[in-house]
């Protein structure tokens, strides 16, 4: 997988001139989105399939500080998988010093609200999911 890429803008930042610190949640969903799709499966496809995907918890662990124009390399991984669940773990670098780590976790319902199984409905899908998890 390839690294998605954050370049810190001046708005994101504080009084203190340090980006702040629930921007992090929004540099996960950018890169979560562009994960996404780089498995094939990008959310408009996921919705054209009927399927959402809401956060149901999110973690950030702050290492150092970012400010304006720091690029933010974030990369990437499925941490857990089950047929209805998963989880998504974000290193975040600047000059390959982390600088952020969190974590995101995700259900799938279709349009009802009802809990779907990957592994039954979409199983391409959840075998890709898979072997992005065994990597």
């Amino acid at each position: 997988m390839k690294s998605y890429q954050h370049q810190v803008q001046y708005y994101e930042t504080d009084k203190m001139q340090c980006t702040h610190h629930s921007n992090y949640i929004r540099f996960m969903e950018e890169a979560r989105l562009d994960f996404m799709e780089q498995v094939g499966w990008g959310y408009d496809k996921m919705e054209e399939e009927g399927i959402i995907s809401p956060v149901v918890n999110v973690t950030c662990d702050f290492k150092k500080i970012t400010t304006y124009p720091d690029v933010i390399d974030i990369d990437v991984k499925v941490i857990g998988l089950t047929p209805a669940r998963l989880s998504l773990g974000y290193t975040m670098t600047v000059k390959g010093e982390i600088v952020c780590e969190g974590t995101s976790q995700h259900c799938f319902l279709d349009e009802n609200g009802r809990p779907v199984s990957l592994k039954k409905r979409f199983p391409d899908f959840y075998r890709l999911l898979e072997e992005e998890k065994n990597e």
